[in-house]
């Protein structure tokens, strides 16, 4: 058993539900397994029954859903802070696939124990309600994008979806970061081809949006991706005022 990381505990639920000190208190009495996950590992299989609630310590991880014919729809990307599935501590099996997508650390925190923490401070309830609600407003987001935006405006929002939770997650600013994907994983997310992600990408590079160095990613003009992209930081319900980033 670990201790859990204060910093993670206030970032995410603190600060997001103004948990007082007699919750961050039980939160950081709970058993917790600390355990490191390589890329590509699973974390959760769909049918698996959910034993953990997990919190992303480090690294990134996604959600995917496989379909009839073997093809992979990725329907959700998680950042450092984020509690992966919390939406699975009431249900009886998970309905996806959880999966490493880099090297990632993770915080595993028995459900039972988890639960009943949770039922005897209602604060710890309600924050972590407020999560599912939060990551169920990002997958609304998600789906408007695969399904009304184009490939141009896709990709753009995507990029920009990225750039800020790194930010938030204190990865380093906007303007400048490491994209966790591969082509053939952002078209999964996209609901494109590897080779349209590709062409796409170097449109808005040729249209002086951003710069590639391999999986570098440096946005050259934040307001115009913004604008191309349709994007506001309303549904991230990000700490502090929401709206849309002021540069």
């Amino acid at each position: 058993m670990v201790d859990i990381d204060m910093n993670w505990v206030g970032g995410r639920l603190g600060v997001r539900s103004g948990l007082g000190a007699t919750e961050l208190d039980a939160l950081q009495r709970l058993p917790v397994i600390m355990r490191e996950f390589d890329p590509g590992q699973y974390l959760l299989r769909e049918g698996d029954r959910p034993k953990h609630c997990s919190c992303l310590k480090s690294g990134f991880v996604y959600r995917h859903k496989i379909v009839g014919d073997g093809g992979r729809q990725i329907v959700s990307v998680h950042v450092p802070g984020d509690f992966v599935d919390a939406q699975n501590i009431m249900l009886a099996q998970s309905d996806h696939n959880i999966q490493a997508l880099t090297d990632a650390v993770m915080y595993l925190i028995p459900i039972d124990e988890l639960i009943a923490v949770a039922m005897a401070h209602p604060a710890i309830i309600k924050a972590l309600w407020r999560e599912t609600l939060i990551e169920a407003a990002i997958m609304r987001e998600w789906v408007a994008n695969v399904g009304r935006r184009d490939a141009r405006a896709r990709t753009a929002h995507m990029l920009c979806e990225m750039a800020v939770r790194r930010e938030t997650a204190g990865l380093g600013p906007r303007e400048t970061f490491d994209l966790p994907m591969t082509q053939e994983q952002l078209g999964d997310a996209l609901g494109l081809t590897a080779v349209h992600v590709n062409r796409t990408l170097k449109t808005l590079e040729t249209d002086g949006l951003i710069t590639r160095n391999k999986r570098s990613v440096t946005v050259a003009n934040w307001r115009e991706l913004r604008s191309v992209g349709d994007f506001t930081t309303n549904y991230l319900h990000l700490p502090g005022a929401p709206g849309l980033p002021t540069t």
